[in-house]
């Protein structure tokens, strides 16, 4: 199997793998939810027109919906309006939410969403979106730019909802969304989170943003240990040995190689070992050898000479 794929530059989207493969959702529901998230910042285009241009049918809509519904990534509300209009607010999310936490990011403003999904879809009834106004929804448009921060926010959404001494502004789960996702980031859970902003509180809170921001910062985990280096490559041991070795730092011969080489050497610089003594002996009795051939002759006994006579002769081999 061969795959060949070009990251795009401009004009794309992030899907996460779980939306993906995600094996009770079928082709329809991923495709109208992909198309949801694909939508920029701003559009207000109902599930059921993003269907009608995904070229979805009816039948096959009402399908995709229910799935989505079922496994978090779409809510609904349907509310009556002053006249006795119903319309309906959408909710579309790139990750599964509770009923809490969805009520949590319709009501702490759209800054608690994730930048890749749209913002809450109005449903047929009416175009206009409830509760809030456009010219509100546009001030709060700006969103957490790293992905831990977006988890964040949906974090601080969540406990301000369940936990009505922290009720967070969409301007302060703005802000204190980056401290949030440093929490994740250092592995915390999303328990870990609550706890710690909820524990011990008291019954009356007069800065919930204050004490919120407090306790990230006081109560932050440690940071992750540093991953372990990579090992090193396996290579040939330069000692001859014919094993593999892995280097620790700059080695090149494996440990008995080392270790052999580093005895001769300490053999070799020992007076006392009598092995080394007779190596030495062997090297100077050879060097003498080769002194001799080279041709040097040795002295005659004294009182010998050339013609046999007796006397003291004194002769010396020519240099």
């Amino acid at each position: 199997m061969f795959r060949h794929a070009i990251a795009p530059t401009r004009f794309f989207t992030q899907i996460s793998n779980d939306i993906i493969r995600h094996p009770r959702l079928s082709s329809d529901a991923k495709c109208l939810l992909t198309w949801q998230l694909s939508l920029p910042p701003g559009a207000d285009e109902p599930l059921s027109v993003s269907a009608e241009r995904a070229g979805i049918k009816k039948t096959a809509f009402i399908r995709a919906k229910r799935e989505l519904k079922a496994e978090g990534y779409v809510h609904e509300w349907r509310r009556s309006g002053p006249r006795g209009r119903w319309s309906t607010t959408q909710l579309v999310s790139n990750v599964p939410l509770t009923e809490a936490e969805a009520l949590a990011v319709r009501d702490g403003g759209s800054a608690s969403v994730p930048p890749t999904a749209a913002p809450p879809a109005v449903g047929e009834p009416t175009r206009r979106a409830v509760g809030r106004s456009q010219e509100k929804n546009g001030e709060n448009t700006s969103h957490p730019p790293h992905p831990l921060a977006e988890r964040g926010a949906l974090a601080l959404a969540a406990v301000s909802h369940r936990d009505r001494r922290l009720r967070l502004s969409g301007r302060d789960i703005r802000s204190l969304a980056p401290l949030a996702g440093q929490w994740f980031e250092r592995g915390a859970t999303l328990t870990d989170l609550h706890e710690a902003l909820t524990s011990g509180l008291p019954d009356a809170v007069r800065s919930p943003a204050g004490i919120t921001r407090d306790r990230l910062v006081r109560k932050m985990p440690d940071p992750l240990p540093e991953p372990a280096p990579a090992p090193s490559p396996l290579r040939a041991c330069a000692g001859g040995c014919g094993r593999m070795i892995r280097p620790v730092a700059d080695e090149t011969r494996c440990r008995d190689c080392r270790r052999e080489a580093a005895e001769a050497a300490e053999a070799a610089a020992d007076p006392h070992n009598v092995d080394g003594a007779i190596e030495a002996t062997r090297r100077g009795m050879a060097a003498i050898r080769e002194a001799l051939s080279g041709g040097e002759r040795p002295l005659r006994p004294q009182g010998w000479s050339r013609s046999g006579r007796i006397g003291p002769v004194v002769e010396r081999a020519n240099m």
